[in-house]
Parts: C-alpha cells; structure tokens; sequence
C-alpha cells in the first residue's frame, strides 16, 4: 500500500511543527541566556561582525586587510567559542543549552537522508497504513518498565528469565546484532508481553516496526493475492512486509493455515533472512506442532537461524482475573 496525498501531507506537517517547536525553544533558550548573561549577547555580536567583515573581504571590498584572513578569524571565533561554553557552565547552564537536539538525529527531523525516507518517517508510514495492529497502544502497556517474575516459579521462573534477558540483550544490541526469536510455549506465559517490550525498545531507537497477530497477517495476504484489482496494494504490502527493521508475529498457529499460508511464511521468513531484517515470533504450538502444520522447509529455517524460547506455567491472565475476583470479596 501506499500513502495518500493526504497522508503525505500530515507526516511532513508533523516534521514542520517539530522543527518550528525547536526554533522557537532556541530562541527562547538565546532570550533567556542574553538576559541573564549580557557578555554572552556581546560575543554573539562580535561573531556577526567578524562574519560581515569576513564576507566583505571576501567580495573583494577589503583589501590586504590580514585581520579578516581565514588565518586570523577562525582562531578568533574559536576563542569566543570557549568563552561562550565557559559563561554558560558558569551560570549553571549545560555548555550545549543553545543547542535544542531533534527528535530523530539520523534526519534532524526532516524525514529524509540523503534523499532517501528516514527510518523514523518509515514507521510513521507503517502506523498510518497498518493501524489496526494497535501496536502505538500497545507499547504504552506493555514494557520491560513493568515486568514481573511474581507469576512463575521452579522450572518455569528460570526459562521466563532466560526468555526475558534473551528479549532484552535483542532490544539493546538491535542496531549491531543481527537476531531471531521464537517464543513458544503454553497459553497466557507471557510471549507476547515479551515481543511488545522488545517492539517499544525498537521504536524508541528510530527503528520502523510491524506487528500482527498470525492470523491478521495472513488474512490481509490473503485479501490481496487473491483479489487481482489489488497486485499494487499486494506488491507495497510484500515490500513493507520484508523490508521493515523488525516484524512480529503473534499467535502463529491461529490461523486457518493451508498450503498458501505456508508457502507465504517460508517466503516471509527466508526473504527477512536474506535481508538481515529481525523477526520475533510467537505461538502456543510446539516445535512438533509447528513442524507437522506448516512445513520441513520453515521448520528448518526456524530452528537453523532463530533463537528459540520455550516458556511454561500458568496462564498468567487467568491468574490476574482471579485476582482481582478475591480483591472484589
């Protein structure tokens, strides 16, 4: 799929009204410190007469005049410079307080690098585009900020914490490390609270992120393969699908799954792989299952190139309503 117009438009309106929300703090940032600091205010004026008289040389209306050489400004700049960073440490300033940072320092906020889509205007794409995964919502509930072990115990405390640290060391080391997980386990044991947390972290670094429950996912490939008014909806669709920094699929195993879908996953699958693109999967099937109901050849792709988890205990969902039902008497 591809954006509208319209939706072009609001993600560049967004990146307008950031980059004017970091204008307006510089400049309320430079009112504050000029007031506060009046030698600041005088070396700001300096700096702007050095560059007119450097510019006036430079058009040739000053002549052998050494004192707007590049030999003898820039030593001069860089010792106004200092004495900047030094009046504003002095006032209990940070020495980059002028300094506003953007949101995104891959592209200062302008959506593009190097003529290309930042990754931060990729996800902006994918959350317009593939709203109904909820996910925005979803890392705002779910992050490793809340995790607990109060629900496990015995054997099943210990692989929860080997999932979690597994989770947590894919989150930090996204950038430089290359990996796969594959969640699998009984009912309600926290895998996909797991992969949500791994999802924020990812987003939180600039990254674009796809999440779907198995069978949203499926269903959507198989609306638009089947549908020959859709090849162009399917062809952007396949693209996001395997060029996105991060996929999550949740619940595999919950969809009606045939010879189509299967081929469909090995494909989604292998393509990742071959791009270097992280997948995190998660399912109540067991590697048996999961063998018998798709195929050899995903099977083989799963357990050669992803990490896998098994978690176990109590469904822990079941717990919290039981709960609260005591809290109630």
């Amino acid at each position: 799929m591809s954006l509208t117009r319209e939706q072009y438009d609001e993600i560049m309106r967004g990146y307008m009204q950031k980059q004017n929300r970091r204008h307006q703090l510089t400049l309320q940032r430079r009112d504050e410190v000029y007031a506060r600091i009046p030698e600041f205010r005088q070396l700001s004026d300096r700096v702007s007469e050095i560059a007119v008289d450097y510019l006036h040389s430079r058009l040739g209306e000053k002549k052998n005049d050494s004192s707007v050489s590049p030999g003898f400004v820039r030593p001069q700049l860089e010792e106004i410079a200092a004495r900047k960073k030094e009046l504003l440490v002095s006032h209990g300033y940070p020495e980059d307080y002028l300094t506003v940072s953007p949101e995104c320092p891959l592209c200062g906020d302008t959506g593009f690098v190097d003529g290309q889509k930042c990754r931060c205007f990729r996800q902006k794409e994918v959350e317009i585009l593939y709203s109904h995964s909820h996910l925005k919502e979803l890392v705002t509930e779910q992050n490793f900020g809340i995790l607990s072990e109060n629900y496990y115990q015995g054997e099943d405390l210990k692989r929860f914490r080997i999932a979690a640290a597994a989770c947590r060391r894919m989150a930090a080391e996204f950038d430089t490390v290359y990996r796969n997980l594959y969640l699998y386990g009984t009912v309600g044991t926290g895998k996909s609270f797991l992969s949500i947390c791994i999802a924020k972290e990812v987003l939180e670094t600039g990254h674009s992120v796809l999440y779907f429950s198995a069978a949203a996912l499926f269903d959507k490939l198989s609306m638009y393969s089947f549908d020959v008014r859709t090849k162009e909806e399917l062809r952007s669709f396949i693209l996001d699908l395997y060029e996105c920094d991060l996929l999550i699929i949740d619940d595999l195993g919950t969809e009606l799954t045939n010879q189509f879908i299967s081929a469909q996953l090995f494909a989604c699958l292998n393509e990742r792989h071959l791009n270097r693109k992280s997948t995190v999967i998660s399912t109540n099937l067991s590697l048996a299952e999961m063998q018998s109901r798709y195929s050899d050849r995903v099977f083989s792709r799963i357990t050669n190139d992803y990490e896998l988890y098994k978690l176990t205990g109590s469904d822990i969902r079941v717990l919290k309503r039981r709960q609260r039902n005591a809290a109630h008497h």
